[in-house]
């Protein structure tokens, strides 16, 4: 499921060192994806972590906004209530694992979402 890889070690042209702006893209959300992404020129790594980190939590808030509305039909809510409180849990013990191997210094890359933050990340904005 998860591709891994070695980042290695190079610096990070925003002052902070490389495992903790990794680590800061993914646990402030889409805030700290924003801040990473488009603060830091240099470093890939960086900016692959911040652009993972952006597409996992505006896919997280899409589908929270859905379930939470489906959430209100009678009956069936419950079911969409507690899909909602799987995802969610789900979610963050995903972040969390990126977060702690990018501070250890390992590229995770997600299924689909990492080849295309890969490539996006890649690419001068």
């Amino acid at each position: 499921m998860f591709e891994t890889s070695d980042a290695g070690s190079a610096p990070c042209s925003m002052g902070l060192d490389q495992k903790v702006a990794v680590l800061l893209s993914y646990l402030l959300g889409w805030i700290g994806g924003l801040v990473f992404y488009f603060g830091e020129r240099e470093n890939r790594f960086v900016r692959f972590s911040a652009m993972q980190s952006l597409m996992i939590n505006a896919g997280w808030i899409g589908i929270f906004f859905v379930m939470t509305v489906l959430s209100r039909i009678p009956l069936l809510g419950i079911v969409f209530w507690i899909v909602n409180m799987l995802v969610t849990v789900g979610v963050v013990a995903v972040i969390v694992l990126l977060a702690v191997q990018g501070f250890k210094g390992a590229k995770v890359k997600l299924p689909i979402i990492g080849g295309l933050a890969e490539q996006w990340s890649s690419d001068d904005s």
